[in-house]
């Protein structure tokens, strides 16, 4: 069993509520049963599906994620919903909080604009440190997910690291690292004993 103790009482110190799950069900049960009549968004996370969240909450709540319906319309739907579903491409033990963005639909929404953003994490995503989980961002979660998209670029060719490349089709345009909950607006990370997402 993964020990969370110390990331945990770092987040909370940071201004996060933190809930730990032995399993992801047992975290989607948590979300399901925690919001009701809400409109969701979701950002582009291979977590968030493997939660199987979006049928799961579509039940009972309006829910948008441009990985099930019409992209550009369902990305900007999704920037103004009362609550937000991502995950992170690093965590650190320290409690930084670092994802990296193509878009900057997901990065944008953990920044502003909603009553409430769940940070859905699994112990993969776990850093030593604040220099760790940049790495781990740059050289592990975005080599994969260009290779997961087939992108045109040496990183998806590779999937080994950050090439820093230039090419039209790079996933990785930009970076940003949460210290904190943003001012006005509730932060919750779930820390799943479960290795989820890239």
């Amino acid at each position: 069993m993964t020990d969370f103790t110390a990331v945990e009482k770092n987040l909370k110190a940071r201004g996060y509520e933190v809930r730990q799950f032995a399993t992801g069900a047992e975290a989607a049960a948590y979300l399901d049963a925690a919001m009701d009549g809400v409109t969701v968004g979701i950002g582009g996370s291979a977590t968030v599906r493997e939660l199987g969240l979006y049928e799961l909450l579509a039940r009972h709540n309006t829910v948008t994620w441009h990985w099930e319906q019409p992209a550009e319309e369902a990305r900007r739907s999704a920037m103004t919903t009362e609550v937000y579903l991502t995950s992170v491409n690093a965590l650190a033990e320290t409690g930084e909080l670092v994802n990296i963005d193509g878009t900057g639909n997901r990065v944008s929404s953990t920044l502003f604009g909603h009553r409430k953003i769940y940070f859905l994490i699994g112990r993969n995503k776990l850093a030593a440190d604040y220099d760790s989980a940049v790495w781990r961002a740059r050289n592990v979660a975005a080599p994969q997910r260009a290779r997961q998209l087939q992108a045109k670029t040496p990183c998806a060719e590779r999937a080994d690291r950050c090439y820093d490349c230039k090419s039209p089709g790079r996933i990785c345009r930009g970076m940003v690292t949460l210290w904190g909950p943003m001012a006005g607006m509730e932060a919750e990370v779930l820390l799943i004993d479960q290795e989820l997402g890239l």
